[in-house]
Protein backbone atom coordinates (compact mmCIF):
# COMPACT_ATOMS: atom_id res chain seq x y z
CA UNK A 1 0.00 0.00 0.00
CA UNK A 2 2.68 2.50 0.89
CA UNK A 3 4.68 1.65 -2.01
CA UNK A 4 1.69 2.23 -4.44
CA UNK A 5 1.09 5.78 -2.81
CA UNK A 6 4.64 6.85 -2.99
CA UNK A 7 4.99 5.40 -6.80
CA UNK A 8 1.54 8.11 -7.24
CA UNK A 9 3.24 10.93 -5.56
CA UNK A 10 6.39 10.52 -8.07
CA UNK A 11 4.66 9.92 -11.15
CA UNK A 12 1.65 12.76 -10.55
CA UNK A 13 1.44 14.06 -6.63
CA UNK A 14 -1.85 15.25 -6.85
CA UNK A 15 -4.41 13.21 -9.01
CA UNK A 16 -2.22 9.88 -8.02
CA UNK A 17 -2.85 10.19 -4.41
CA UNK A 18 -6.42 11.51 -4.68
CA UNK A 19 -6.98 8.57 -6.90
CA UNK A 20 -5.52 6.39 -4.25
CA UNK A 21 -7.47 7.61 -1.07
CA UNK A 22 -10.47 7.36 -3.10
CA UNK A 23 -9.91 3.57 -3.73
CA UNK A 24 -8.79 3.39 -0.42
CA UNK A 25 -11.58 5.08 1.90
CA UNK A 26 -14.65 3.15 1.44
CA UNK A 27 -13.00 -0.05 3.03
CA UNK A 28 -11.13 2.41 5.79
CA UNK A 29 -14.39 4.11 6.62
CA UNK A 30 -16.24 0.53 6.47
CA UNK A 31 -14.17 -0.84 8.76
CA UNK A 32 -13.36 2.07 11.34
CA UNK A 33 -17.14 2.48 11.84
CA UNK A 34 -17.26 -1.45 13.13
CA UNK A 35 -14.13 -1.37 15.18
CA UNK A 36 -15.48 2.33 16.73
CA UNK A 37 -19.74 1.42 16.95
CA UNK A 38 -20.35 -2.20 16.45
CA UNK A 39 -17.01 -3.96 17.74
CA UNK A 40 -17.24 -1.56 21.03
CA UNK A 41 -18.15 -2.38 24.26
CA UNK A 42 -18.41 -0.51 27.83
CA UNK A 43 -15.54 -2.00 28.92
CA UNK A 44 -13.19 -1.37 25.59
CA UNK A 45 -14.80 2.46 25.91
CA UNK A 46 -13.15 2.56 29.70
CA UNK A 47 -10.12 1.27 28.85
CA UNK A 48 -8.88 1.85 25.71
CA UNK A 49 -8.57 5.42 25.49
CA UNK A 50 -5.95 5.22 28.49
CA UNK A 51 -3.80 2.52 26.45
CA UNK A 52 -2.55 5.38 24.01
CA UNK A 53 -1.01 7.15 26.70
CA UNK A 54 2.99 7.29 27.29
CA UNK A 55 2.06 8.01 31.13
CA UNK A 56 -0.16 4.75 31.41
CA UNK A 57 3.08 2.52 30.04
CA UNK A 58 5.69 4.17 32.58
CA UNK A 59 5.63 1.17 35.25
CA UNK A 60 6.59 -0.99 32.17
CA UNK A 61 9.49 1.46 30.89
CA UNK A 62 10.88 1.43 33.97
CA UNK A 63 10.55 -2.29 34.56
CA UNK A 64 12.69 -2.89 31.40
CA UNK A 65 15.44 0.01 32.18
CA UNK A 66 15.81 -1.41 35.61
CA UNK A 67 15.36 -5.06 34.64
CA UNK A 68 18.04 -4.87 31.74
CA UNK A 69 20.61 -2.49 33.58
CA UNK A 70 20.62 -4.62 36.97
CA UNK A 71 21.21 -7.64 34.75
CA UNK A 72 23.60 -6.76 31.92
CA UNK A 73 25.30 -3.28 33.58
CA UNK A 74 26.86 -1.31 30.88
CA UNK A 75 25.35 -3.45 28.09
CA UNK A 76 22.03 -2.71 29.59
CA UNK A 77 22.65 0.98 29.47
CA UNK A 78 23.36 0.94 25.72
CA UNK A 79 20.09 -1.21 25.25
CA UNK A 80 18.32 1.51 26.73
CA UNK A 81 19.80 3.61 24.05
CA UNK A 82 18.95 1.01 21.36
CA UNK A 83 15.13 1.61 22.69
CA UNK A 84 15.63 5.45 22.59
CA UNK A 85 17.33 5.83 18.79
CA UNK A 86 14.35 3.27 17.52
CA UNK A 87 11.25 5.65 18.89
CA UNK A 88 13.67 8.31 17.50
CA UNK A 89 14.21 7.18 14.10
CA UNK A 90 10.53 6.01 13.90
CA UNK A 91 9.16 9.48 15.30
CA UNK A 92 11.34 10.94 12.62
CA UNK A 93 10.53 9.02 9.45
CA UNK A 94 6.77 8.57 10.06
CA UNK A 95 5.91 12.40 11.85
CA UNK A 96 8.47 14.48 10.34
CA UNK A 97 8.99 12.65 6.68
CA UNK A 98 5.79 11.12 5.77
CA UNK A 99 3.28 13.15 7.10
CA UNK A 100 4.93 16.08 5.65
CA UNK A 101 4.37 14.25 2.64
CA UNK A 102 1.74 12.93 2.44
CA UNK A 103 -1.50 14.85 3.89
CA UNK A 104 -4.19 12.98 4.62
CA UNK A 105 -7.15 14.47 6.97
CA UNK A 106 -8.10 11.87 10.42
CA UNK A 107 -11.37 10.42 10.83
CA UNK A 108 -12.27 13.17 13.36
CA UNK A 109 -11.74 15.83 11.05
CA UNK A 110 -13.77 14.54 7.95
CA UNK A 111 -17.22 15.84 7.84
CA UNK A 112 -18.42 12.65 6.02
CA UNK A 113 -16.65 10.09 8.40
CA UNK A 114 -16.94 12.07 11.76
CA UNK A 115 -20.50 12.13 11.99
CA UNK A 116 -20.69 8.38 12.57
CA UNK A 117 -17.95 7.77 15.08
CA UNK A 118 -18.15 8.24 18.71
CA UNK A 119 -14.83 10.02 20.06
CA UNK A 120 -13.14 9.32 23.44
CA UNK A 121 -10.51 11.93 23.29
CA UNK A 122 -10.97 15.53 23.91
CA UNK A 123 -8.97 17.36 20.57
CA UNK A 124 -9.03 16.33 17.26
CA UNK A 125 -4.74 16.26 16.22
CA UNK A 126 -4.29 18.52 13.66
CA UNK A 127 -1.21 16.36 12.01
CA UNK A 128 -1.72 14.10 8.93
CA UNK A 129 -3.50 11.05 9.49
CA UNK A 130 -0.80 8.79 7.51
CA UNK A 131 0.89 7.19 8.89
CA UNK A 132 -0.03 6.31 13.03
CA UNK A 133 3.08 7.43 14.39
CA UNK A 134 1.94 5.63 17.67
CA UNK A 135 1.97 2.44 15.55
CA UNK A 136 5.02 3.28 13.63
CA UNK A 137 6.20 4.19 17.29
CA UNK A 138 5.31 0.50 18.99
CA UNK A 139 5.85 -1.81 16.20
CA UNK A 140 9.56 -0.39 16.22
CA UNK A 141 10.18 -1.01 19.77
CA UNK A 142 8.37 -3.67 19.82
CA UNK A 143 10.62 -5.39 17.27
CA UNK A 144 13.59 -4.02 18.86
CA UNK A 145 12.14 -5.86 21.89
CA UNK A 146 11.50 -9.33 20.74
CA UNK A 147 14.97 -9.46 18.42
CA UNK A 148 17.58 -8.10 21.73
CA UNK A 149 15.25 -10.22 24.02
CA UNK A 150 14.16 -13.44 22.75
CA UNK A 151 17.44 -14.45 23.54
CA UNK A 152 16.91 -14.51 27.33
CA UNK A 153 13.04 -14.79 27.72
CA UNK A 154 12.44 -16.90 24.64
CA UNK A 155 8.67 -17.04 23.20
CA UNK A 156 7.83 -14.58 26.26
CA UNK A 157 9.58 -11.61 23.84
CA UNK A 158 6.72 -12.03 21.21
CA UNK A 159 4.02 -10.65 23.68
CA UNK A 160 5.90 -7.06 22.47
CA UNK A 161 3.92 -7.35 19.04
CA UNK A 162 0.59 -7.89 21.24
CA UNK A 163 1.30 -4.53 23.55
CA UNK A 164 1.89 -2.83 20.67
CA UNK A 165 -0.89 -4.50 18.29
CA UNK A 166 -3.32 -2.84 21.65
CA UNK A 167 -1.84 0.36 21.15
CA UNK A 168 -2.33 1.00 17.52
CA UNK A 169 -5.54 -0.35 17.58
CA UNK A 170 -6.63 1.86 20.13
CA UNK A 171 -6.23 4.95 17.74
CA UNK A 172 -8.58 3.47 15.64
CA UNK A 173 -11.08 2.62 17.90
CA UNK A 174 -11.06 5.96 19.63
CA UNK A 175 -11.56 8.10 16.00
CA UNK A 176 -7.90 9.46 15.20
CA UNK A 177 -6.62 7.21 12.41
CA UNK A 178 -7.69 4.76 9.79
CA UNK A 179 -7.14 1.79 9.75
CA UNK A 180 -4.93 1.74 6.76
CA UNK A 181 -2.81 4.60 8.71
CA UNK A 182 -2.33 1.91 11.53
CA UNK A 183 -1.22 -0.98 8.87
CA UNK A 184 1.13 1.11 7.38
CA UNK A 185 2.92 2.71 10.23
CA UNK A 186 2.72 -0.78 12.23
CA UNK A 187 4.63 -2.64 8.76
CA UNK A 188 7.37 1.00 8.14
CA UNK A 189 7.73 0.38 12.58
CA UNK A 190 8.59 -3.18 12.11
CA UNK A 191 11.41 -2.36 9.46
CA UNK A 192 12.80 0.28 11.57
CA UNK A 193 13.09 -2.12 14.78
CA UNK A 194 14.40 -4.93 12.73
CA UNK A 195 16.95 -2.97 11.35
CA UNK A 196 17.73 -1.36 15.02
CA UNK A 197 17.69 -4.70 16.88
CA UNK A 198 19.67 -6.70 14.22
CA UNK A 199 22.47 -3.61 14.28
CA UNK A 200 22.33 -4.04 18.42
CA UNK A 201 22.62 -7.89 18.21
CA UNK A 202 25.70 -7.80 15.69
CA UNK A 203 27.73 -5.13 16.93
CA UNK A 204 26.71 -5.17 20.99
CA UNK A 205 24.74 -8.40 22.21
CA UNK A 206 22.69 -8.46 25.46
CA UNK A 207 24.67 -11.52 26.51
CA UNK A 208 27.71 -10.54 25.80
CA UNK A 209 29.03 -9.84 29.09
CA UNK A 210 32.43 -8.74 29.41
CA UNK A 211 34.70 -11.08 30.99
CA UNK A 212 31.97 -12.59 33.35
CA UNK A 213 29.08 -15.66 32.66
CA UNK A 214 26.80 -14.08 35.08
CA UNK A 215 23.03 -14.94 33.93
CA UNK A 216 20.08 -12.44 33.97
CA UNK A 217 18.14 -12.79 37.57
Amino acid sequence: MLFFIFVAMIIDPASGLLTIWQQIQPFDTWLITHINQDWSSSTLDAVLPFMRETLFWIPLYLFLILYTIMNFGMRGVWWVLGVVLTAALADIISSQIIKQIVMRDRPCQDPAVAPLLRFFINYCPRSSSFTSSHACSHFAQAMFFYLTLRSVWGRWAALFFGWAFVIAYTQVYVGVHYPVDVICGSLIGCGIGLFTGKLFNNKIGILRLASTNQQPT
